[in-house]
Order: C-alpha cells, then structure tokens, then sequence
C-alpha cells in the first residue's frame, strides 16, 4: 500500500476552504493508496482561514502550520515538505481546479515508484473544463519557455498545481528550496532535475479559477527576475549527501 500526504497551502482563502473539505470528505481513495495525512499550511492568513482549519472536520488525519506573516506559497509547500513522512507528497490547491479525483491517474506512476509526477494542461490528453483568458494562456507558454530555456529543462506545465514527490524526492528537494515566489514550481522542478529524480508528466483534469490571486504585471515580472536568482542561488554542486540520496533512488 502506498501511502499519501496531501500538502495544501492556504492564504485568505475562507471563501473556498468549505468547497476544499467537502471535496476531501467526499473523497475515497483506492484500495492501493492511504492517505496518512493532510497538511494544511496557513501561510499568514488575515481572514477566518485559520479559524476554518481549526474547526473544521476532516475524516483523514489533518495537521495544520501556521504563522502570522504571508511569506509566499514556495515558502508554505517547503514546510509541508519539511512536514510530511509518507511515500508520496502530493500539493494542490485549496480552489481544486484539478479536481482530487484525478490521483487515480497518476496511481500508476505511483506503483512505479516515479520519483516526480506532475500535472499538465498543455497536452491533447488533457481536459480543460473551464481555460484562462488568451492572454493568460499566452504569458503562460511564455514563462514556460523561458522556465524551460534558463533552467535548462524541458516540462510542458510548471504551474500546474497538481504535483506528487516520492519521499526521497521531497526529503531531498525541501531543504534546498530558496524561492517563496509563484515560481517556486520552476526551483523544485530544476531541483529534482540537478539531483537525477525522473520526472514524469500526466494529463489531467483542470478548471481556471476566475478569482486568482495573480497579479499578471507585478507577478510575471517577479517571476521572471526569480527564474534567474534559480540559476544563481544554485550555480554551485550540490552537496554529496543530497547527490546520494537522489541516485538511490533512480537506481
């Protein structure tokens, strides 16, 4: 049996956290898979979302980090990293815009003990139910373009947020990550690549979530200055213990 953290980063999210536990409660995982743990980050909440956390109930075991100030979701997925101690960790979203139905896809990789799985949008396999505006779309494939160019791999969808790590990967990856930003998808995906982790896309379900917290002109441009601070904050060789846990896994 493979056994599963959930890891969800929350901020101000109060309006959708009621949609996000009745999704989880409705949720029966397969005979294969147990989900040991779900972690809820409270990245600084302003709102009731810490409130919402506390007392709501939750038929799988929940673990809830909390701090007072916002510091980004890259920061919130590193301490749920930090956190967890199943097989896989497995993040998405509080707004389920791939619907938590969708592990059954990606089971199989599982049983293959694939080191990094990750959603896509951007394939003729996968079902967008509701897509971004085109402009969204556009400075989308931009940013992956540019992800893929300066970090020097090839993924067809950073920001999915639908992403599974196999315990080696994640114990290995967390305490390397620098980017508390939008792009810290593209630092642990340059991450897993520099350490030899496979990884592996899947096509999945996925529906825009009209009230996103992205703010395109600001956002982008930060992203874009993170993707070179990827490079820097990385240049140098890992260290030999990280190296070694990555090729044992591979192996």
């Amino acid at each position: 049996m493979i056994t599963i953290n959930f890891v969800i980063p929350a901020y101000n999210e109060q309006k959708r956290l009621e949609k996000t536990f009745k999704a989880l409660n409705s949720f029966r995982p397969s005979k294969d898979i147990k989900i040991t743990k779900v972690i809820f980050i409270n990245d600084g909440s302003t709102d009731s979302t810490l409130k919402i956390l506390k007392n709501t109930k939750l038929k799988f075991s929940k673990k809830i980090i909390s701090y007072s100030q916002n510091q980004g979701k890259g920061y919130a997925i590193k301490q749920g990293f930090l956190s967890a101690n199943a097989d896989y960790a497995l993040f998405f979203d509080t707004d389920m815009s791939t619907p938590i139905s969708e592990l059954k896809k990606i089971l199989p990789l599982l049983k293959q003990n694939i080191p990094v799985i990750i959603g896509t949008r951007k394939n003729g396999q996968s079902t967008v139910t509701t897509p971004q505006p085109i402009y969204r779309q556009i400075l989308g494939r931009c940013f992956t373009y540019l992800s893929n160019i300066i970090l020097n791999t090839w993924v067809t969808d950073f920001t999915c947020g639908f992403k599974a790590f196999s315990r080696q990967a994640y114990q290995s990856i967390a305490p390397l990550m620098t980017i508390n930003g939008w792009s810290f998808d593209s630092e642990i995906l340059f991450l897993a690549n520099k350490l030899n982790f496979k990884i592996q896309e899947k096509a999945l379900i996925w529906g825009n979530e009209a009230n996103t917290k992205v703010d395109l002109k600001k956002d982008i441009f930060i992203s874009l200055i993170e993707l070179f601070k990827i490079r820097i904050n990385h240049s140098s060789p890992l260290t030999l213990p990280y190296l070694k846990l990555a090729q044992a896994s591979v192996n």
